[in-house]
């Protein structure tokens, strides 16, 4: 199929949309398909063999639609896949809602990130949903990648055929040729008996950096000697309110004395990311909503082995049993995390075995299996075959 890929951002742009939409790029490139992606001009000197980027759109306005338009007729696509994350596409959002119908004669398909609501205007209200319900109202096809989309979609009215095909790792664990676990955690002042908790991300209010802290610093008065990672960029490219959230989780870091057990790597390239993740004791992802495959940070601990604490999830998933494949605590309870904290600290087996399992659960989502899934639901929705 001749695929082609619309989204708001893509390496080297930061942001977990673009990171995905390469990855998924680079699977079905892999799997004989031609891959076609249009998005902003940051992104203009991103093409490699068998993907072609078109680093073309300085904003998602009107011109933006005509051109989206005009690329899918050149290229003579056959589905096209609008990559929806309302931060990804900034305060045009509103307008790429409109995209489907603009590309009406073409098997449009808009995989979903989230179903956070894009902003319109000052006290838009309940308009912003319905925008986002015409994104999958309009469009031939929709994907999901969690179940607790999947359930919120299927209470609406006249949504197209869906699917839900969960993402993969955009992070390979493949550190560096010369990669040496001890040598990095020395470099990083990470003392013999301490212990090295990773977050990885940037610094957003739904992913409970804030409630980290704060159970990193009842570990340390539990008697743990913990350091805190942070790995990746700060912000990303996409959303400005992470700027103000990660302004008050410094100060967060001053108040609880934990300035000398924080560390951060900044933006690195995904080897280094690999390389830190690695160098872990564990990983503390504490989502405010609760752990779900949507999220990418999570699914690169799973490929890493990465022993994890996460949020319950809030509907149940299956493939996640606590104390195998992940170790659970409430959201938002941030002594409960630093008692999870705790007893990851001192119970090295425990740790080992959340590791096997992770490593184990993640074969499930591997990019090969998520680009076959995803080019069988294309090449039905273009047939009309689709479930409804």
């Amino acid at each position: 199929m001749r695929i082609g890929f619309i989204t708001g951002e893509y390496p080297p742009m930061e942001g977990g949309v673009g990171a995905f939409t390469r990855e998924l790029a680079v699977a079905l490139a892999g799997l004989g398909h031609e891959v076609h992606i249009l998005t902003h001009q940051q992104a203009s000197h991103a093409s490699e063999a068998g993907i072609r980027v078109a680093g073309e759109v300085r904003d998602w306005n009107w011109a933006a639609l005509m051109q989206a338009q005009r690329w899918a007729q050149q290229h003579r696509l056959e589905a096209v896949n609008i990559q929806y994350e309302a931060a990804a596409f900034g305060k045009s959002a509103p307008l790429v809602h409109l995209l489907p119908s603009r590309l009406s004669n073409f098997a449009t398909i808009t995989t979903f990130h989230d179903l956070l609501v894009p902003y319109l205007f000052p006290k838009a209200g309940g308009l912003r949903y319905q925008a986002l319900l015409n994104l999958a109202r309009t469009a031939k096809g929709v994907i999901v990648t969690n179940i607790q989309d999947e359930q919120q979609l299927a209470e609406e009215q006249g949504i197209a055929p869906v699917r839900r095909i969960p993402i993969g790792s955009n992070i390979a664990p493949t550190p560096p040729a010369d990669y040496d676990r001890a040598a990095l955690r020395a470099a990083l002042g990470i003392p013999a008996d301490g212990i090295l908790i990773g977050y990885f991300g940037f610094l957003n209010a739904s992913k409970g950096a804030a409630c980290l802290l704060r159970g990193v610093a009842h570990a340390v008065r539990q008697g743990v000697n913990a350091y805190l990672i942070l790995i990746g960029g700060r912000v990303g490219s996409s959303d400005p309110t992470n700027a103000d959230y990660a302004e008050s989780v410094d100060d967060l870091i001053i108040r609880l004395h934990l300035r000398e057990r924080v560390k951060r790597t900044g933006f690195v390239e995904s080897a280094a990311v690999s390389a830190h993740l690695l160098a872990c004791d564990m990983l503390a992802l504490p989502y405010v909503d609760g752990v779900s495959f949507r999220r990418g940070s999570f699914m690169a601990g799973l490929a890493h082995g990465c022993p994890i604490i996460t949020s319950t999830p809030a509907l149940p998933m299956p493939e996640l049993h606590h104390g195998d494949h992940v170790y659970l605590v409430p959201p938002e309870q941030p002594e409960a995390l630093g008692e999870a904290i705790r007893t990851l600290a001192i119970d090295a087996k425990l740790r080992m075995r959340l590791s096997d399992y992770a490593r184990l659960l993640s074969e499930q989502f591997t990019w090969t299996r998520i680009a076959q899934r995803t080019a069988d639901f294309f090449l039905e929705v273009l047939t009309g075959n689709a479930d409804l």
